[in-house]
């Protein structure tokens, strides 16, 4: 009999007994057809492939992610991760959708790329509700019922509001939950459920969502497996004492690893195999974490067909050279080579295609040093309400701090808070927002980006008027992106002019203006974890404690608006 290819000698993973086994497999098109420890001569290869002992796993399924927090197409994304061994993700497209709504889904879903790209359902667009933030782009029931009947959609997207799911039974999410589980009941309900236990858990099990991404505690963790809930492990939560509760409680079929949100400039360095790797670094045998990072995400979206090395999945797999440090040796896509080390792709780049109105998105108007004078009618001293940031992961505390008042006007400047402003940019309101923020910056200059978590308007943090003033500007002349300034100099840009939240550069030069920001705004005294995606999310309205949208400041639990200065309006 003849088959497209024959891989001999190889160590290849049982899913089923989590243990490498020596095999022979044989292909036929782009599916696993027999696997043997004898040579089997009836079978003719058109191609054989020598593993020499290497080892033989399947090719890694991230479930939870975001293509557009790499800043990048799903074209470039695809031949970026595939080199990770990467072969099947489900993206939550959100962030496009934010912008340009189902315009902006449709533009993704038709993406060529080599890997398989399915799609859930954007929840929460916006992830509040108009009154608290505008976007670009509108999700409701009846974009979801057309979504629904898409081949790429296979699960609802993070549902996110928390008092729409908890108190209000008649929130656009609900009504959304109700949609989707009328016409499609088997479909998996993804949740972002921080910070959530007891009552409040049950009300979000009991609205149908059976699955939290978001950042967890052994605790966390044993409450919501013991209820039922499915958890997907992005890189926060893979910690030595996390990885004990799962292995001590064989917690491995009620999880996944993923990724949610990889910056550029990391992709250049890993995606999911970077997260498989640390959980065995954190104490997960190294079998149990490939089972994590492959069959048990496949299942909890519904895949029949690939996950593991079987008869009739497809040929998807990846040859590693040794399983402890999980270097990747080559990758293949549908029983096709796509990826071996030391010789990159092994396939023609596929270069993105966007209508041209996406490059042109930015409408809000240039600031001035006026905007940012605050007059006030305390006399000596005004109490300020303030976000103050972690440096660790995206939560944040509110605090209040009290600021001089130089004849009338708030001295910000000297306050030792950062001044944050966010201005709709998408032609519709004009309205602009004003913050503090401590923690942030202990250098004169000023951060500026249209990658602001959901909403994605236009948001600078500063420690110098002027600083805002020049950083505004530059954002508004690239269209979008990041800048940073500091001491009246451009120290680092990363253009995003698709949408104000995507590029269309190769990875590498994508990655390396990434570096370059998140390097100035280091310098410029930020501390976090992540710096980037710190500064993005304190825009998220629905990301614990206080955050910032084009509509002011708001408790996120309570969803209320928080003045910038006690007992004033700007």
């Amino acid at each position: 009999m003849k088959v497209d290819l024959a891989i001999i000698n190889a160590q290849v993973f049982n899913t089923f007994t989590k243990k490498f086994e020596k095999k022979n497999v044989f292909i036929v098109e782009d599916k696993f057809y027999y696997l043997s420890a004898d040579e089997m001569k009836e079978f003719q290869a058109v191609k054989v492939v020598d593993a020499k002992n290497q080892y033989m796993i399947p090719g890694l399924i991230d479930i939870h992610m975001h293509i557009e927090s790499s800043m990048t197409s799903p074209s470039i994304f695809s031949e970026a991760v595939l080199t990770h061994g990467v072969t099947t993700v489900v993206a939550d497209a959100h962030e496009i959708a934010n912008v340009f709504g189902m315009e902006g889904l449709e533009a993704f879903f038709s993406q060529p790329s080599v890997m398989d790209i399915f799609y859930a359902i954007p929840s929460s667009v916006p992830s509040t509700t108009p009154e608290l933030e505008t976007t670009g782009g509108y999700i409701g029931v009846e974009e979801v019922k057309q979504l629904l009947k898409h081949p790429k959609v296979i699960a609802l997207g993070e549902a996110m509001n928390f008092n729409g799911i908890v108190n209000e039974p008649d929130s656009l999410i609900r009504q959304i939950l109700r949609a989707v589980q009328t016409e499609r009941p088997f479909m998996p309900l993804e949740g972002h459920v921080p910070r959530v236990s007891g009552l409040e858990l049950s009300k979000f099990l009991y609205a149908g969502i059976t699955a939290d991404h978001t950042h967890q505690s052994p605790e966390s963790i044993y409450e919501k497996i013991t209820n039922g809930m499915f958890l997907e492990f992005q890189k926060k939560s893979i910690t030595p004492e996390n990885i004990r509760v799962v292995v001590e409680n064989q917690f491995y079929d009620y999880m996944a690893f993923i990724t949610d949100d990889v910056m550029a400039d990391d992709l250049l360095e890993g995606h999911l195999d970077a997260n498989v790797r640390l959980a065995i670094f954190c104490g997960m045998p190294a079998e149990q974490a490939i089972y994590c990072a492959s069959y048990t995400p496949a299942r909890r979206m519904g895949f029949q067909d690939r996950g593991a090395i079987v008869p009739g999945f497809k040929a998807d797999f990846i040859l590693l050279n040794d399983v402890g440090s999980f270097e990747i040796g080559s990758v293949f896509k549908d029983g096709k080579l796509v990826y071996n080390h030391g010789d990159g792709i092994n396939y023609p780049a596929v270069k993105p295609d966007f209508p041209e109105h996406f490059y042109k998105s930015l409408h809000c108007r240039a600031l001035t040093t006026e905007d940012l004078r605050f007059k006030v009618k305390a006399p000596e001293k005004a109490v300020v309400n303030v976000i103050q940031i972690s440096e660790v992961g995206t939560f944040t505390e509110h605090v209040q701090r009290e600021v001089k008042v130089i004849d009338g006007y708030l001295d910000w400047e000297n306050s030792g808070l950062a001044l944050m402003v966010v201005m709709e940019r998408y032609g519709k309101t004009g309205s602009i927002a004003y913050g503090f923020v401590d923690k942030a910056l202990n250098e004169k200059g000023a951060v500026a980006t249209t990658w602001a978590h959901d909403h994605h308007n236009l948001m600078v943090m500063g420690t110098s008027s002027e600083d805002i003033v020049i950083a505004q500007k530059q954002l508004l002349d690239m269209q979008g992106g990041y800048v940073v300034v500091q001491e009246g100099k451009v120290q680092g840009v990363c253009p995003l002019p698709v949408g104000g939240i995507i590029s269309d550069a190769p990875i590498q030069e994508l990655g390396a203006q990434l570096k370059e920001v998140r390097q100035a705004m280091i310098r410029l005294g930020y501390k976090n974890s992540n710096e980037i995606m710190s500064f993005s999310t304190l825009s998220l309205p629905v990301s614990p404690v206080i955050k910032i949208t084009d509509k002011g400041m708001m408790n996120v639990r309570s969803q209320m608006m928080i003045p910038l200065v006690e007992g004033e309006q700007f």
